[in-house]
């Protein structure tokens, strides 16, 4: 998604409570960074931030860390997360700014993330782009580092050739699909329950389908 440069956002994020300036320092200590020892759960790429915003709200049980490549995205997230909180203290939820594409420079195996969403992320569609993709396995052999045995990475997507190539880039990185289903509108019985993000609610308007998978990771 494109987003025009905003000159507020960075200094809005410098002094936003739940923003984290300097990811690469927390790498092994994310979970020290809240007041309490609840599992971390982490979406890669989270855009405007209403999912994040309102699946932690929702979900108490439950840390939750928020990363994307653009400040005026995550000045989206936190203005979403602000309204969405309202008079509610901001505690289960942390947003930073991260280049996915080395995501271990940020993560290491001390940081047990339980969970990760990737929504609707870019297709790359050209094959000499294809590293690039959030679900490759040269990404998925890095989110191995940090994501704890047994934890899962939920994925949604659009793009039917994404989503069938992943169908194999999950297994050859160790990789187990424990779930897979397909929806074309909010109110399907197919349709897992989670919150709708802004991609989501825009395809499913032009009649998309939405294409869902769980994978869990293996013990090698």
């Amino acid at each position: 998604m494109r987003i025009r440069y905003n000159p507020e956002a960075r200094p809005a994020l410098a002094a936003c409570p739940f923003y984290i300036d300097d990811p690469k320092a927390a790498k092994g200590r994310w979970n020290t960074l809240y007041k309490n020892d609840l599992p971390l759960w982490l979406e890669l790429g989270c855009g405007k931030g209403s999912f994040i915003a309102n699946t932690a709200f929702n979900d108490r049980g439950h840390n939750y860390l928020a990363v994307d490549i653009k400040s005026e995205m995550l000045y989206l997230a936190m203005k979403n997360t602000e309204n969405v909180y309202g008079q509610t203290p901001i505690d289960n939820l942390l947003l930073a700014d991260m280049e996915i594409m080395i995501i271990n420079n940020y993560f290491d195996e001390e940081d047990h993330i339980d969970r990760i969403f990737i929504n609707f992320c870019n297709p790359w569609p050209k094959a000499k782009h294809k590293k690039r993709r959030l679900t490759h396995p040269n990404q998925l052999n890095q989110y191995r580092i940090f994501l704890k045995d047994g934890g899962k990475i939920v994925f949604r997507t659009d793009d039917e050739e994404l989503f069938t190539e992943s169908l194999d880039y999950f297994p050859a990185a160790g990789y187990e699909i424990t779930e897979r289903t397909s929806y074309n509108s909010l109110d399907s019985q197919t349709r897992p329950p989670l919150v709708a993000t802004e991609h989501e609610l825009m395809f499913l308007e032009t009649g998309k389908v939405i294409n869902y998978l769980v994978a869990e990771k293996c013990v090698r």
